[in-house]
């Protein structure tokens, strides 16, 4: 255990700071999930709303340096993927 005042503030910051980055990750992971969903379910207008909501978060938190920003992109870019997918598939 630290010692020193200073170490012990270190503590408790790292410690908020990891529960915070866990949530912002965790909404991230659902997010995904929620518009991968919406592509199971083959509703293009849902896809496209969560779509957007998805990667607003997801570039929100690579901007808190929580993602890297590559990680970042690759997610979005995946998502996208499917979205654009399903509106092929939808429109013939």
């Amino acid at each position: 255990m630290a010692n020193h005042k200073s170490a012990l503030k270190r503590i408790r910051q790292n410690k908020k700071r990891r529960l915070r980055n866990k949530s912002r990750k965790t909404r991230v992971k659902n997010l995904i999930k929620a518009v991968e969903a919406a592509v199971e379910n083959r509703s293009l207008e849902e896809a496209k709303e969560k779509l957007h909501l998805a990667q607003k978060i997801i570039d929100k938190t690579a901007g808190k340096k929580v993602l890297h920003r590559k990680t970042a992109a690759r997610k979005i870019s995946r998502i996208s993927r499917k979205v654009h997918a399903l509106a092929q598939a939808l429109t013939g």
